[in-house]
Order: C-alpha cells, then sequence, then structure tokens
C-alpha cells in the first residue's frame, strides 16, 4: 500500500501546484504580498521535490511528463500577470513569455507524432530561476516598500530573465529547424534506400 501511494508522489506534488496557482494570486490582488511570497516558495519547493523523487526513484509518468512543465509555465505567468495587474512590473515582460510560449506549443504541435524528444536546456531552467528570483524580490519590495535600489535591481534581474528566454526560445526554434521538421524514420528510410 506504501509503495503504491509512493509512487503517486511527484503527481500530487505537481497537482499542489496547480492549486496554488490562485492562492498566490489572491495574495497578490489583496496586497499580502509577503503571504503570496510564502505560497510561491513552496510552489517552487514542490517543484524541485518532485522533480528529484521522479528521477530518483524512477516514477517518472506520462501524466507528469505533461503536467510536470504545464504547471511551471502557468504558475509563471499566472503570477507575472498578476504583478502587471497590479502595477508591480511592465506589460512587455508578460507578453514576451506568453509569445514565448505560444511558439514553443506551435513548435510542440509539429513534433507531435515524430520520434523527437525536446529536454529542458540550461538556459531554460536558467530564465526560471531568474524570473523566480525577480518575483521574490518584488514581492518582498512591494510588502515592505524597500529602498529604489531592490525595485531597480529586481528590474535588471527581470530584463536577464527576459534575455534567457529570448535566447531559449532561439535555441528551440534552431533545434526544431535542425531536427523536429525532419522525420528521423523517413531519413532512414531513404539513406538504406541508396
Amino acid at each position: 500500500m506504501k509503495n503504491k501511494m509512493f509512487k503517486h508522489i511527484p503527481n500530487i506534488l505537481t497537482i499542489l501546484r496547480f492549486i496554488f496557482i490562485p492562492i498566490i494570486i489572491y495574495f497578490i490582488f489583496t496586497g499580502n504580498y509577503i503571504l503570496g511570497f510564502i505560497f510561491f516558495t513552496i510552489s517552487g519547493i514542490t517543484d524541485i521535490l518532485d522533480g528529484y523523487i521522479a528521477r530518483k526513484y524512477n516514477l517518472i509518468s506520462n501524466f507528469g511528463k505533461l503536467m510536470d512543465p504545464l504547471a511551471d509555465k502557468l504558475t509563471q505567468i499566472s503570477v507575472l500577470a498578476s504583478l502587471v495587474f497590479v502595477n508591480i512590473i511592465p506589460v512587455w515582460i508578460l507578453a514576451i513569455v506568453i509569445l514565448k510560449e505560444l511558439i514553443m506549443v506551435i513548435g510542440a504541435s509539429f513534433l507531435y507524432g515524430k520520434d523527437v524528444v525536446v529536454y529542458s536546456k540550461w538556459y531554460g531552467k536558467l530564465a526560471t530561476v531568474l524570473f523566480y528570483l525577480a518575483i521574490v524580490i518584488s514581492l518582498f519590495t512591494k510588502q515592505f516598500e524597500v529602498t529604489e535600489f531592490w525595485v531597480d535591481f529586481s528590474m535588471i534581474i527581470y530584463c536577464i530573465a527576459v534575455i534567457s528566454t529570448v535566447f531559449s526560445l532561439i535555441m528551440y526554434i534552431k533545434y526544431l529547424y535542425k531536427d523536429g521538421f525532419i522525420d528521423k524514420n523517413d531519413l532512414n528510410k531513404e539513406t538504406q534506400k541508396k
């Protein structure tokens, strides 16, 4: 019974991240930025834990492969949208992130049915970490109304995160052009014919 329950822990943690999204948004909208920060941090910890547990104990599932990145992206976009709504960050940051995700969804539709797997690269993870750090600083600066330095510092991190996001998108498009648009099975058949 314990083993059966244990194998679902990564997926339970992923589902928790979806549940946390409206809670984080609520606290940001009501001006309780410290609670928004706490739940955002818990969400980030569950993200790290579910990936670690799934890999360490070989509990990777199709549900996890689909829902884990979806939970990440939905959390990031929802929190950024909330920060735009309460005038903490400019709308162009959100627009670039949404545009990047839309292009990646379109790219994924081209890969559907092909023997191509896109793995998360370091530059994609870097962008996620930078956005997390910038959001945390934003919530703290808004809650405690600290010096202008921290507001400017958070914007610098947002800008670096956006640059990392654009770079990861360029690398993704390059990957699609190189491997994704070519059906490897068809390529092997053509090679065999020759």
